[in-house]
């Protein structure tokens, strides 16, 4: 032994007895996992990475980024068009908070599926359950960060449906919005959550999450006809490490590692090649053309409501978490024995068939929006009017100026919130066309007293002409 390793291992053995490091070691990386532990183990861990990438970008971003109404606007421009690798840092930001909600919820859908919350790992699910409404609030919170036009209805919409709720609506709405509208105390609430609280709390469940799953140990996978037993399960457990176990590091450690790396690589070619989404207008209180939708893990949740029918809305807004909460917090508290084998569980398949079935239709229907006005509908080209001139000409010129596009598709071109008006012409007379732009209808105004006889002479010419042949 030479004496540059005779004077590392002193080094080392000093430490060592300060620190504890090896113990803490055999702890973690050191201890044993059941065999058969494959990819599907990885998302957790993968959701630890995407956390990572949040925290390491959104400091990188935060030495930027200035959270005020006469500033964040314009900070966020800068990040995204001039500050040397500021395009690259925020796509990075929003992909990775992508990434967190996808992956958590993944590795929720496996978790379940396992009946992983069963004894005694029932405290691992319910901090785990935090964890992910917890991650659903770093991307409530970011969103509004922005500033802008979208941002901002979608916080005062957001405020608006908590106040529904009953007793303490008024106050959910106001601690939201910090104060009685959106505002600069608005965006220095909500930065805050976003920066420091929300973030604390993650780190601290997951530091509870990590120790509950070392301390009762990484559920082995299910097997049909081997039930959960409190009392005999820990034993069995016991024994069935020390014949088939191995450590996790690097028998099981390695997967880990790979999936982390690539989601690190996925998230910076998507930053990369995508970028950071676009900004809209600055915010503007008076300007109600926006399209306060959320970000797409939160689409789903925004189309059920916007499908709910008037009467039922404050019935769906506060049932709807209130279930979502409870299929959290139950199972493992009424379901903490028996069975783990989804094969055994046919209905746990059913249901998670049919919750990740209604929230891609949901996810879709809100994609496309056909309640919400489509307020970047362009003017219909020449080949869709089949006129350059004249009144039908005119009247697709106003059929666009007056936003009627926004609301009705021709041609494929326009929104879907009124009837489709391609082959209107088939449909309606002149006269009850005018009738109808006249007098207005359910969710459309009534246009009477906005538009001049021949304006509205040359829009109805315009409908007039589409027919099918």
């Amino acid at each position: 032994m030479t004496e540059l390793t005779r004077t590392l291992a002193k080094l080392w053995q000093w430490f060592d007895d300060r620190t504890g490091a090896s113990a803490v070691w055999k702890a973690t990386a050191g201890h044993l996992v059941p065999p058969n532990t494959g990819w599907a183990y990885v998302f957790g861990s993968a959701t630890l990475v995407a956390f990572i990438v949040q925290v390491v970008t959104g400091i990188a971003l935060a030495t930027i980024y200035v959270p005020s109404t006469a500033q964040a606007y314009n900070s966020l421009q800068f990040i995204s068009a001039q500050a040397k690798w500021g395009h690259l840092l925020r796509g990075m930001h929003y992909f990775g908070a992508s990434a967190m909600v996808l992956l958590v919820g993944i590795h929720v859908t496996r978790t379940y599926l396992m009946a992983a919350y069963k004894y005694p790992r029932e405290m691992s699910w319910l901090s785990g359950s935090v964890l992910l409404l917890l991650i659903v609030g770093m991307g409530f919170t970011g969103q509004l960060l922005r500033w802008d036009q979208v941002a901002y209805w979608s916080v005062f919409i957001a405020a608006e449906q908590a106040g529904r709720v009953p007793f303490v609506g008024k106050t959910l709405a106001h601690f939201i919005l910090a104060g009685d509208t959106v505002g600069g105390a608005t965006l220095s609430r909500f930065f805050a959550f976003h920066v420091f609280f929300i973030p604390m709390f993650i780190f601290g469940f997951i530091g509870v999450h990590l120790y509950l799953v070392i301390r009762n140990g990484i559920s082995e996978p299910p097997k049909k006809g081997r039930p959960v037993d409190p009392k005999t399960y820990r034993a069995w457990y016991e024994d069935m490490l020390k014949r088939e176990g191995h450590p996790f590091w690097p028998n099981a450690a390695w997967r880990d590692v790979v999936f982390g790396v690539a989601t690190i690589v996925v998230l910076v070619i998507l930053a990369w090649v995508v970028g950071a989404p676009h900004l809209a207008k600055p915010p503007d209180p008076t300007i109600l053309q926006a399209e306060p939708r959320p970000d797409w893990y939160l689409l789903w949740y925004f189309a059920l409501l916007a499908l709910t029918p008037a009467k039922l809305e404050n019935f769906v807004m506060i049932l709807a978490p209130l279930f979502f909460v409870l299929f959290l917090i139950l199972p493992p508290l009424v379901a903490n024995k028996g069975e783990r084998s989804a094969l055994r569980r046919p209905w746990a398949i059913g249901l998670v068939i049919t919750c990740w079935m209604m929230i891609g239709t949901l996810w879709i229907e809100g994609k496309r929006a056909p309640w919400s006005p489509d307020f970047s509908a362009q003017e219909l080209p020449l080949a869709v009017v089949h006129a350059a001139s004249g009144p039908v000409y005119a009247g697709a010129q106003l059929f666009h100026s007056h936003g009627c596009e926004y609301c009705h598709t021709i041609s494929g071109y326009g929104g879907h919130r009124g009837p489709e008006l391609t082959y209107v012409g088939d449909r309606l007379t002149a006269d009850q066309l005018t009738i109808q732009i006249v007098n207005g209808g359910t969710n459309m105004p009534a246009y009477g007293g906005n538009l001049t006889a021949s304006e509205l002479s040359n829009i109805v010419a315009f409908l007039g002409s589409r027919k099918t042949q």
